[in-house]
């Protein structure tokens, strides 16, 4: 999206300099007609006596014959030329319909994600965004009309509902659209329909009739009303008989349901609803007691030779699971070698199908990634010798460097391979995933946390740092607290680099940092 940028830059240049061409153009006939008339004013006076000079004949004819020519010549010249050819060399580069889709669909995961009020995200002032200035950006009517409309063509009714609200309220205040489509009329029409399919009927009628006042003779809002009047006496029908059968002992039950549901609420939540709770920095399990035995330290790894003078900075970020921070772990000039290796080769980032074992995309992992081996640059190898001498463990057989580019999110899911996904690393023969070390390669405005949904943990990205932890238990069975995600970037660029260190080769564990697996499975 950086070299997108640069390439409307570069369209941006060549359409001024189409607009200079044109210009320069249109004053070269300007002065063309201005010569003109001024001499057909004279000459029409006295035509006879005008023509009487034969040097006046003669340029009439030469004018005539010739220069009108010329000037067709110069009228009908195309200076578009250049810009247009431009523009087709560019267009192989742009994103296509179902990138704006894409896009759309970010901004309403984040509205969710984040609990954001329609307006606010309207107006750019987004947490996280009070120091870029003029670099925010605001929604317009036709904005807030296109988020409505990607909505309404997911069967999203609720988010089209607040999109198509936020663009009427916004053309109420009196801002003008840029495009003919967002009028008044046309998001009425979205809006009655997005509230009547979530069973609003009273509403819908209201937007309807609002439509009707602007335009009585829009047919498809002529035959919502009656439609919609028809549904709402026959609701309210229903509910004066639901009404009459009720007594008082229905009542005293559905209370106690009722109560009994909203006790049980907070400790049994959907995961989604932890996931997203965790991403805004609540729900967080963490009391003082357990805080008061978590420590930070200078870890030597057992005096290894390369810790003795030089002790890497180990932070406990939880306890249980166990997940380690190292802190200035990676200089800057290593971070940014590792982004330009990675970036010429960043695809969207696939899963592995639990079935079928197949790589393939999935909407709930929006990022785009790139495979490092260690052989390609010596920056790379010597960052997984400095995993192996701080872990302890052998790194020869876990998987190459994965390198996310600009995060989007990963829902909650595990690094190892369950039981009921027994060909999960079958290809690789190095047994299942032990161990995961993640490395923060920038950090975020806003958002882009790493959550624990099980244990309701949050790690928060800080560039040149790396979280570590086991996702085996020392008898090879996987740790299910280990259940993590990747929460969306709310503002700003998340890069984050992971390796994924596996069984095979981890039987003896030389440095005596931990008792690592006592049965080693899948080998």
């Amino acid at each position: 999206m950086t070299d997108l940028l640069f390439t409307e830059k570069d369209l941006i240049t060549s359409l001024k300099d189409y607009i200079t061409a044109e210009q320069s153009k249109l004053e070269r006939v300007k002065k063309w007609a201005e010569k003109m008339d001024a001499l057909s004013v004279t000459a029409t006076q006295d035509p006879e006596g005008f023509l009487g000079h034969p040097v006046n004949a003669f340029k009439l004819m030469k004018r005539l014959n010739t220069e009108w020519a010329e000037l067709e010549s110069l009228v009908l010249s195309d200076m578009s030329e250049g810009f247009v050819s431009n523009l087709t060399i560019q267009r192989q580069h742009f994103p296509n319909d179902d990138d704006q889709v894409g896009a759309a669909k970010a901004l309403m995961r984040l509205q969710d994600t984040y609990k954001l009020d329609t307006s606010v995200m309207a107006s750019g002032d987004l947490p996280g965004t009070s120091s870029m200035g003029p670099l925010k950006s605001r929604l317009t009517v036709d904005d807030c009309y296109d988020l409505g409309k990607v909505a309404y063509s997911e069967a999203d009714y609720f988010h089209t509902e607040l999109w198509m609200s936020q663009a009427l309220q916004q053309l109420e205040g009196g801002e003008e659209p840029a495009s003919a489509a967002a009028d008044a009329v046309t998001i009425l029409d979205y809006l009655s329909y997005s509230i009547y399919q979530q069973g609003e009927l009273e509403r819908a009628l209201e937007y309807t009739r609002q439509l009707l006042r602007l335009d009585s003779t829009h047919q498809r809002a002529n035959g919502n009303l009656k439609y919609f009047e028809y549904q709402l006496d026959k609701q309210k029908k229903v509910e004066e008989d639901e009404k009459k059968e009720e007594d008082d002992e229905e009542g005293t039950v559905r209370e106690e349901e009722k109560t009994k549901g909203e006790r049980g609420t907070a400790d049994y939540l959907p995961e989604r609803r932890k996931y997203e709770q965790l991403c805004r920095g609540e729900g967080i399990k963490m009391t003082p007691r357990r805080q008061s035995r978590m420590f930070c330290r200078y870890f030597d790894n057992n005096r290894h030779p390369k810790f003795v003078i030089a002790p890497v900075k180990e932070e406990d970020e939880w306890d249980r699971p166990h997940i380690l921070r190292y802190h200035d772990i990676v200089s800057d000039a290593e971070i940014e070698l590792v982004k330009q290796l990675a970036k010429p080769r960043l695809r969207r980032a696939t899963i592995s199908n639990p079935i079928t074992g197949v790589l393939e995309t999935a909407h709930y992992r929006i990022s785009k990634s790139a495979w490092l081996t260690s052989y390609e640059h010596k920056v790379v190898d010597k960052i997984n010798q400095r995993i192996e001498d701080i872990t302890g463990l052998d790194v020869t057989t876990a998987e190459e460097w994965q390198n996310y580019g600009v995060g989007g999110q990963y829902e909650p899911h595990f690094d190892f391979g369950r039981k009921d996904e027994p060909d999960a690393f079958k290809e690789l023969g190095t047994g299942n995933r032990i161990a995961t070390w993640l490395l923060y390669m920038s950090n975020v405005s806003s958002g882009g946390a790493t959550v624990f949904t099980d244990v309701g943990a949050a790690v928060l990205p800080k560039k040149g740092s790396a979280v570590f932890w086991y996702n085996l238990f020392p008898s090879g069975e996987g740790d299910y607290r280990t259940r993590h995600a990747a929460c969306p970037v709310l503002v700003g660029n998340k890069w984050v680099s992971n390796k994924w260190i596996h069984e095979r080769g981890q039987e003896i564990d030389i440095l005596g940092r931990r008792p690592l697996l006592s049965n080693i499975t899948d080998l």
